[in-house]
């Protein structure tokens, strides 16, 4: 047994797990999850109460949201070389939660139809959709990565969300967005987790 073990499903955030667990070249064990079953089980549920995947278990502890994820396996494996150096702190973390806070609720709350009104904006982290997509394409268009000319942990996350946006159409074909994740898309440790992934999706699909 790994001391490191994902918790996932391959048509879920997953696959953001894994691709940074494949980033850092870690041994992991894998445990798929069903959504109408293992996922809401006791014993999963002792180890993520919310019932959802994906979650990492690293020396006894618990690690659960994809951000989190990505943060805690750079620094928990520096020799991968994923986590910022000083100058690339800043931009790092910055868009790493702008990713997992403004953007993750902009694109959702847009998918499901609901826009805020004019007075609702001030409540939101995002202000609006539009206004969001903006500052994301901006951001990915700044530097060859999110953080500056090196690829770190914040890609894995911003790369994922940006692919997964143009893929479904919950974010707008933009050439920036494109762009961005060609970059990351023929990395090797990515398209082995898709191909993980891809594997088990024919066994997995949700009821």
């Amino acid at each position: 047994m790994s001391e490191l073990t994902l918790y996932t499903n391959p048509m879920s955030r997953g696959r953001i797990a894994r691709w940074m667990l494949e980033e850092t070249g870690a041994d992991y064990d894998t445990v798929v999850l069903g959504y109408a079953d293992s996922m809401k089980s006791e014993a999963y549920l002792a180890v993520n109460p919310m019932g959802k995947v994906p979650a990492i278990v690293h020396r006894g502890k618990v690690v659960t949201e994809c951000a989190a994820i990505c943060a805690y396996l750079a620094e928990a494996f520096p020799e991968a070389r994923l986590a910022p150096t000083e100058d690339e702190r800043a931009d790092y973390y910055r868009w790493l939660f702008f990713a997992a806070g403004p953007i993750e609720q902009a694109v959702t709350n847009n998918h499901a139809k609901f826009e805020p009104s004019p007075e609702q904006t001030r409540m939101f982290g995002y202000g609006t959709y539009a206004a969001a997509v903006d500052v994301l394409e901006k951001a990915v268009s700044a530097h060859r990565y999110i953080a500056g000319d090196r690829f770190t942990a914040a890609d894995v996350y911003v790369g994922s969300a940006v692919g997964w946006g143009v893929q479904f159409g919950t974010l707008p074909r933009r050439d920036a967005f494109v762009a961005y994740f060609e970059r990351l898309s023929g990395r090797d440790a990515y398209l082995r987790a898709n191909a993980q992934d891809d594997a088990l999706m024919p066994e997995q699909a949700p009821a």
